[in-house]
């Protein structure tokens, strides 16, 4: 009996069990669709997170208060960066373009009878050039407001969604901490930006936002959440930020470890990728495992194949089928079944994928290779967990096969 021949015999007895042999997939099926997925939307999560670090430009540093450790052991941020380095920043280091201190917290806004939470920043009128934000209707804040300490404040598309803010907002008063505040501009839509939602933010002048609303909480002056900063081309990069780790230590009076962090752009790119990265291929480790147990899923519907199948077994080999015949039928069985279910999981993971990226605003990754290494797994699966069958049918005495009838 040829290969071909066997394969149609084989192809013939799982149509004729089609609820046990859709059974028997249905975990080869999830496991292929969640590797394909996972895989899948991890590669475009880091895409996502690719583009929107090099949106930022090469040339922006990021100085964050507190140390690595301390900010990964520590709920509350540190308040070890104040406004006064921010200055000294901006006075003494000669490679910086434009430098942007920050203030934000949580808060509730309120409009008429409409609230909504937003993210509030308080920062300069060198903002918008730095982080590249546009005003869409209005103006950005000016040096005039950071002086007066005016209550005014540009708000994110999405907060002017939220609060039913349709037509020109422009003039129309928000309350922030039962603080009225005037708004003066609306952002063009930005987009989230590693995973915070830039349109469902509100900016107001950092010194309004230091006196009125969070308060003076360090006895060194305005504490600051982060400071970003321009270097004037992506050559003076490295220079910045060696020149301002040395100012900062000198200011700080440091000694031992760094109570501050300093990162480029590139830097925060490769840890947001070996973070994607990790996760990626814990999510893949996870869903491997129903791979495993859909693999012993086909071993186990096999065995009961061959005891169910005895008479049949019997019937083969009293007629000259050889061991090696019987083997290899029950291994093409199972390798049918393993290969048909990835086949069924991998369009079901792209279709999955394609949904996502329809829904979300997420282009998920679909990579050929990882689809022919999910199929060549689901075939390995079914010669593998399928050899332990195929022995023991293969080993059946036609006598004993045949009595058992």
């Amino acid at each position: 009996m040829n290969i071909l021949e066997k394969f149609k015999i084989s192809v013939a007895m799982l149509a004729a069990n089609k609820l046990r042999t859709s059974l028997t997939m249905l975990g080869i099926i999830i496991g292929n669709a969640s590797v394909i997925a996972t895989i899948g939307l991890g590669q475009g999560s880091q895409k996502l997170a690719n583009e929107q670090l090099e949106f930022l430009g090469p040339n922006i540093l990021f100085v964050m208060p507190g140390n690595q450790k301390s900010r990964r052991t520590t709920l509350n941020v540190p308040k070890t960066l104040v406004l006064e380095d921010a200055q000294a920043i901006s006075s003494q280091v000669s490679t910086i373009k434009a430098i942007a201190p920050e203030i934000n917290q949580r808060q509730l806004i309120s409009y008429r009878k409409k609230n909504t939470n937003a993210t509030l920043v308080g920062t300069n009128s060198e903002y918008s050039s730095v982080r590249d934000f546009s005003v869409a209707t209005g103006r950005f804040i000016n040096q005039i407001d950071l002086k007066r300490n005016q209550r005014v404040a540009v708000i994110g598309s999405e907060i002017a969604h939220n609060l039913s803010l349709f037509r020109s907002p422009i003039g129309e008063k928000i309350r922030i901490n039962n603080i009225s505040f005037e708004i003066v501009g609306v952002m063009e839509p930005k987009g989230s930006f590693l995973g915070t939602n830039q349109d469902e933010s509100i900016i107001i002048p950092l010194t309004t936002m230091a006196s009125q609303i969070v308060g003076q909480t360090s006895p060194y002056g305005i504490t600051l959440s982060v400071i970003h900063i321009e270097a004037k081309n992506t050559d003076t990069v490295r220079a910045a930020k060696f020149q301002i780790e040395n100012l900062l230590r000198l200011r700080h009076k440091i000694t031992t470890e760094d109570d501050f962090r300093v990162l480029t752009s590139k830097q925060i790119m490769s840890i947001v990728k070996v973070i994607t990265s990790g996760l990626t291929i814990m999510l893949v480790g996870i869903a491997s495992i129903s791979l495993i147990v859909g693999g012993i899923g086909v071993m186990n519907i096999m065995l009961v194949s061959v005891t169910e199948r005895t008479p049949e077994i019997g019937l083969r080999k009293a007629l000259g089928a050889t061991q090696e015949d019987i083997l290899v039928q029950f291994l093409i069985e199972a390798v049918i079944i393993a290969i048909s279910g990835g086949v069924i999981g991998i369009i079901l993971g792209i279709s999955i994928l394609t949904l996502v990226g329809v829904i979300f605003p997420l282009s998920p990754v679909i990579v050929s290779e990882t689809i022919f290494l999910s199929l060549g797994i689901s075939g390995g699966i079914g010669l593998i967990f399928g050899v332990i069958p195929a022995q023991r049918a293969a080993k059946l005495d036609p006598i004993v096969a045949l009595r058992s009838s």
